[in-house]
């Protein structure tokens, strides 16, 4: 076995150190070179089309690239997120002002119950009644609280905000250019054999590509389905709930029913039943079956995960990363089988 020497320990160390040291100074815009590599990897088919297209003119290529980007993404997220902070703001305030009485609401649904089991429940309405009620109200009147605490952190941290965008843009950029060279410098980096490295590179960029394609495509769908169909009923905030259940539906096969089915419940138990009627069968019908269909075809048959594993790496990422963590989340997955199958594989561990 080769010994390092001296010098070559003190270098070893001085590379950990330095590396240490950069990734620390990358800390504050760590979301911004974050989503700059993913919208990278996520558009890079584009930028090599248009690269193409441009007669290999590299600066030309990578500022098209980003235009399209802002047109095609940032924009319609910016105009989004305005409408989500208006009616974040207008929740709150019939919130506060009493126009949404969820004690009485939720009276109304306990009237809609069957006989059997609003008897069942009248035996303890001193105790089970009371603290959902009081839970349900304090719940969403600190929701409410939270998203317009929210909306007004964002105006006030708007410059904080713009200077993350304007710093993902001209790291975009960079990449974009400079991409190949880039790639090629990581991969001769890296301390693993061709043989390694070409099948868990490749992984990684798959993952990513379908992660982001196959959930934001899905999210999109379900958000603005949702979203439409209640406006269709006349629920409060119909482009709140439609970003809400865009968010959730990042969750595999549970996500936007968390919103929908409780709404239909309301509405069959409050005597609205056609209302009621119609978003249970709408939500399973249409906004579920977007998932069932879309899901497995954008995003497990790229990375070749099972379902369940998908459903776990994402809820496990978010837990940690935050929003972050349903593009790194799948990707831990996917690296980690496909880390253990080349070593499963792999001759010179096994001695075959």
């Amino acid at each position: 076995m080769k010994q390092f020497t001296l010098t070559q320990h003190s270098f070893l160390l001085l590379l950990g150190l330095v590396t240490v040291a950069f990734f620390w100074i990358l800390l504050p815009f760590s979301g911004a070179v974050f989503w700059g590599v993913v919208l990278a990897i996520v558009f890079g088919p584009l930028h090599e089309r248009l690269l193409a297209a441009f007669g290999e003119r590299p600066n030309a290529a990578a500022l098209a690239t980003l235009i399209l980007i802002v047109l095609m993404v940032i924009l319609p997220v910016t105009l989004i997120a305005a409408a989500l902070v208006d009616q974040a703001l207008g929740l709150y305030a019939m919130v506060s002002t009493g126009q949404l009485d969820f004690d009485g609401l939720l009276r109304r649904t306990v009237g809609g119950l069957p006989g059997w089991l609003a008897s069942l429940l009248e035996r303890y309405e001193s105790t089970i009644m009371d603290t959902l009620r009081d839970k349900l109200t304090a719940g969403v009147a600190q929701a409410s609280q939270l998203a317009a605490r929210y909306a007004v952190n964002v105006g006030r941290n708007a410059l904080n905000f713009l200077v993350s965008m304007a710093v993902m843009l001209y790291l975009l950029f960079f990449l974009f250019r400079d991409g190949r060279t880039i790639t090629a410098r990581i991969k001769r980096a890296v301390p693993l054999s061709s043989h390694y490295k070409k099948p868990l590179f490749d992984k990684f960029v798959t993952v990513i590509r379908a992660t982001v394609k196959g959930n934001v495509l899905v999210a999109m769908a379900q958000g603005a389905l949702g979203g439409l169909i209640f406006w269709f009923l006349d629920v409060p905030a119909p482009v709140l709930w439609a970003v809400v259940m865009s968010f959730l539906s990042l969750l595999p096969a549970i996500g936007a029913a968390l919103i929908w089915g409780p709404v239909a419940a309301y509405f069959l138990f409050s005597g609205a039943v056609w209302q009621g009627a119609v978003l249970a069968l709408y939500g399973v019908l249409v906004i579920g079956l977007v998932d069932n269909l879309l899901r497995p075809f954008l995003v497990g048959k790229d990375t070749k995960l099972p379902d369940y594993l998908v459903l776990l790496s994402t809820i496990g990422g978010m837990a940690l990363f935050g929003l972050n963590g349903f593009v790194i989340g799948p990707v831990i997955a996917a690296l980690f089988i496909a880390a253990w199958s080349l070593f499963a594989g792999a001759e010179e561990f096994h001695g075959e």
